[in-house]
């Protein structure tokens, strides 16, 4: 049963990553409006930021980019899981003898790999405006792997907005919030700037740990606790998101 489920979820991501390969505009779109953002902190609004650190502002900014690069990136996984049922593809591949749990799994990974190509377009912008770190091979593989958990628990909950949706733009709309949530964290300024209440909700907040905790990844400073409270957030968010989207899949394909 296991290598069914591997082989059928190999062959439908096979599938889902070719759309992207011949619509490449879905992963340049995706980096767009993270890009624009950090050239308008970095150039516009980063000469007035004090984060205390004294280092370039981009190198405080990059974290939470990438948040946002990924947070704008599963609204698709929304959107193509909302076509696929309203097309029929779905129910198509539950006629087949595949393994049921590989039609989500295929979106999932799928988003996983378009995710991480719009995060290195990402990486490579903010070197060329002059992020730098002297972050060893396993800092940069720690950075990787919190990302791919963030995308992996965000793209589950994607899942959920998919099946739940009763239009295209339903399907995609629900991760605005998720894009605004870093604005409200410490990725762009110190928690301690804020005011009392927006910066209770900031400090203890599941964005502010993760950002922390990659930005001392890159700072090659200790992580602390951050980093426990980080995995904690993703991965109970993760179980959370998997356990009703599969619920959710279940009710609806047999329905």
């Amino acid at each position: 049963m296991t290598s069914l489920l591997v082989t059928d979820t190999g062959t439908l991501t096979g599938r889902s990553l070719r759309h992207i390969l011949r619509s490449p505009d879905t992963i340049v779109t995706t980096a767009v409006t993270p890009i624009a953002l950090m050239l308008l902190f970095v150039y516009v609004l980063g000469g007035a930021i004090d984060t205390g650190g004294g280092g370039a502002y981009v190198d405080y900014l990059l974290p939470g980019i990438l948040l946002i690069t990924i947070a704008s990136g599963i609204a698709y996984t929304a959107y193509r899981l909302f076509l696929d049922l309203q097309s029929g593809i779905t129910e198509r591949f539950q006629s087949m003898p595949i393994a049921r749990s590989s039609v989500l799994w295929a979106h999932v990974l799928t988003s996983l790999v378009a995710n991480l190509v719009s995060v290195a377009i990402v990486v490579l912008v903010a070197l060329a405006m002059g992020f730098r770190t002297g972050a060893s091979v396993g800092a940069w593989l720690a950075v990787v792997g919190i990302l791919a958990l963030f995308t992996l628990a965000l793209t589950w909950l994607a899942v959920i907005a998919g099946l739940s949706a009763k239009t295209v733009d339903g399907a995609s709309a629900f991760s605005y919030p998720l894009i605004f949530l870093p604005f409200i964290s410490s990725a762009f300024v110190p928690t301690a700037t804020m005011p009392g209440p927006v910066a209770w909700f900031a400090e203890h907040q599941p964005v502010t740990s993760v950002v922390n905790t990659i930005r001392a990844f890159f700072a090659e400073e200790p992580v602390g606790d951050e980093i426990w409270v980080a995995l904690a957030w993703l991965v109970g968010l993760l179980v959370l998101a998997y356990v009703l989207a599969v619920s959710s899949y279940h009710r609806r394909t047999r329905g």
